[in-house]
Parts: structure tokens; sequence; C-alpha cells
């Protein structure tokens, strides 16, 4: 077998500490798993289409949301509802690791619905929760889907689930009219979106909405919690998940979802997600 050499430098040693892995599992839609130990990994400024349940085992997660920066350390859980812009990095100098789930809206919904809570789309109350019991049962749906036991890890998740909802769940507050400004976020959104291969420049993403460049650009951040090209980004590697989850090769992809190449899409992907488009695909393949 051939020997690889230990790394021999402070940076290489504490790259080599990071390890991940993000996949899903047939007997559990609606479900995407993360385990993972990051020292220099920042995820960038991204938001999910579902929730993000997050259990730190060790070491300290620094994450930003809008309007605040919290520090999570062992035995807190990172409750992040849909749609909601945030950022993490390591807290410590030893970085952090952690076990999330991402159930979908419509595992959530159905959980919720089966528990009466109350109408509407069920979100948690506050970000971060010093909840040890939670976090376990992170854990232990974790340990089932790795160990293939589709009962248990289905039972787990529900109870988690319904745990959270009753401790921390209320309801998104029902649509009000949008304002002149949101409208134009969301018809800029709309725009991008339909273009995400070749996205127009601010100036013409305004001219078309007849409105300014500053005003789109505020409009968009409010509604969003990042700049257009920031979330046309995030959106790229929503659609290269889902080409690569259906089988598409990385380079594929990278053609797909308007990334100049593969590097390009790797690059983004990896801060984005935590893992490379290839660990990703094969995981899933592999499940």
């Amino acid at each position: 077998m051939e020997r690889q050499d230990a790394p021999d430098t402070p940076e290489q040693r504490q790259a080599a500490r990071e390890w991940a892995r993000h996949w899903s599992w047939a007997p559990l839609p609606g479900l995407d798993l993360l385990r993972a130990r990051y020292v220099r990994h920042t995820f960038p400024r991204h938001s999910h289409e579902g929730y993000t349940l997050g259990a730190v085992t060790h070491g300290v997660e620094r994450v930003e949301l809008p309007g605040t920066t919290l520090h999570a350390g062992p035995g807190t859980l990172v409750m992040v509802n849909p749609e909601v812009a945030h950022a993490a990095r390591a807290g410590t100098p030893e970085g952090w690791a952690y076990a999330t789930l991402y159930p979908s809206l419509g595992l959530v919904r159905e959980v919720a619905d089966a528990t009466g809570h109350p109408p509407g789309t069920p979100v948690f109350d506050r970000p971060l929760a010093d909840d040890p019991r939670s976090g376990r049962l992170v854990r232990a749906v974790h340990r089932a889907v790795e160990q293939g036991d589709a009962l248990a890890a289905d039972t787990l998740l529900r109870v988690l689930l319904a745990r959270l909802l009753n401790l921390y769940g209320t309801t998104a507050p029902r649509a009000v009219p949008a304002s002149a400004g949101r409208g134009t976020a969301a018809r800029a959104r709309l725009l991008i979106e339909e273009r995400l291969t070749d996205p127009p420049p601010l100036e013409e993403l305004a001219q078309t909405l007849g409105s300014s460049p500053f005003a789109v650009l505020r409009a968009f951040k409010a509604a969003y919690g990042m700049p257009p090209h920031t979330w046309l980004t995030d959106a790229r590697v929503r659609r290269a998940r889902a080409l690569l989850h259906s089988g598409a090769t990385p380079a594929e992809t990278a053609t797909a979802v308007g990334f100049t190449d593969q590097p390009h899409l790797n690059r983004h992907f990896t801060r984005i997600v935590g893992v490379t488009p290839g660990a990703y695909r094969k995981a899933r393949r592999a499940g």
C-alpha cells in the first residue's frame, strides 16, 4: 500500500482535521443529513428551502443571522427556518463538529398537522436553544440511518420534530400586501431565476423593473438577506444539488446551472454545502 505523507505544516495539519459527509437516504424522503467537523471552512451567506437543525457536539460554531451573531457550543441546537439567510464559521481556533438534519417544509408540515399545530407554515421561534436532549435525538436519527434501521430513523425523526414544534414552534405571520420594495425584490428574484445561466447586470435588471440599481439592491437585501449576486450563486448551487441528486455529473451540472467550469462549481458548491459536488453525488448514488 502506498504510504501517504503526514501533513508537515500547521495549515496542512489543521485542514487534515476537517471531514464531512452530506447525504440522503431513500427510506426517509424529504430529509438530508450532514455530519462534519470544520476548522477553517466558512459557509458564506446562503439559505435553504427547508429547515436546518444542527446539534453541536464539539467546539463552537459561529452563526450569523439577520441582525444577530450567535455562538453555539456542545449541547446547543441551532434552528434555521426556510429561506432565512445565514452564514457560519468556527467560533474557536479548534473549529466545531456537529450533526445536522435538513427536513423539508413538507415533512415538518406533515408532523405539525399530525400533532395539532396551528394551521399555517410552522417556524421555530428562536435560532438557538440549550437543549441537550434534542441534540441527542438528532444524533440518534443519524445513527439509525447509518445502521440502515428505517423504522427507528423515521420514528426518532418524527419524535424530534414533534418535540421541537411543541417547545419552540409557532406559525409564520400571514402574508401581508407586499410593499413597493418587496414587490420589486420578488420580481427581481423571478427574473434572475428565469436567467440563471445568463443573469442580467444590475442596471439592466433595474431598468426592466422600472427602478434604479440602488433601489433594487436595497429592496433585494431587505427581502432576502443578501444582494442579488450572492443570491444567484446560492440559487445555482440549489439547482446543482437537484441535478447531482438525479445523477448528472459535476461537469454537466456546472454548465447547466451557469458556472463557467467545473472548478467554479466545485468552489462555490463546497463553500455552501460543505462537501464537494463529487462527494455529494456519490453519497446519493450509494444511498
